[in-house]
């Protein structure tokens, strides 16, 4: 195979620029999630690859639930800092306001959109788990753009 073209051909899959964030007990995180899909309209769901490394894998994998939040267009700097794990200060995650809903996940202020989920089945192949979740509580705060990687210079494939 040539690793190049592979890399090139992989990276042109169009991929959108998300915070996922969880929380179990005293522990919160959230991370920049690039691969998500949405997988059934009844009921609604989405498939998403989260890292096996990460703190929010980990506390996906205690509660069985999360929230995803998009970002518009002028959002990339939010997206830069979940690159790196962030800190929970009180009611904040990331330097982000949160307050809890439905599934116990922050869920972020300023954000155009997000929606909750619980996990329903997973497959733990390679070095990311893939997440079917079925959506569980949607809001819509303003119906604009959605960030996506082709919108950055970065490159999360291949």
């Amino acid at each position: 195979m040539d690793l190049e073209a592979k890399k090139i051909a992989l990276r042109m899959i169009s991929s959108g620029l998300y915070i996922i964030t969880c929380k179990h007990g005293e522990e919160a995180s959230g991370a920049t999630l690039s691969w998500l899909n949405q997988a059934s309209f009844t009921p609604p769901m989405v498939s998403m690859g989260i890292r096996k490394e990460s703190h929010t894998h980990a506390l996906i994998e205690k509660t069985k639930k999360c929230a995803i939040h998009f970002l518009n267009r002028e959002q990339k700097d939010i997206a830069e800092t979940f690159f790196k794990p962030v800190e929970l200060d009180g009611t904040t995650l990331g330097g982000l306001e949160f307050e809890i809903k439905t599934t116990g996940a922050p869920i972020l202020k300023g954000l155009p959109a997000y929606i909750e989920c619980e996990i329903k089945n997973q497959l733990d192949e390679g070095d990311h788990t893939i997440y079917l979740a079925e959506v569980i509580e949607a809001e819509v705060r303003e119906n604009v753009p959605s960030l996506g990687m082709r919108d950055t210079p970065w490159h999360y494939g291949g």
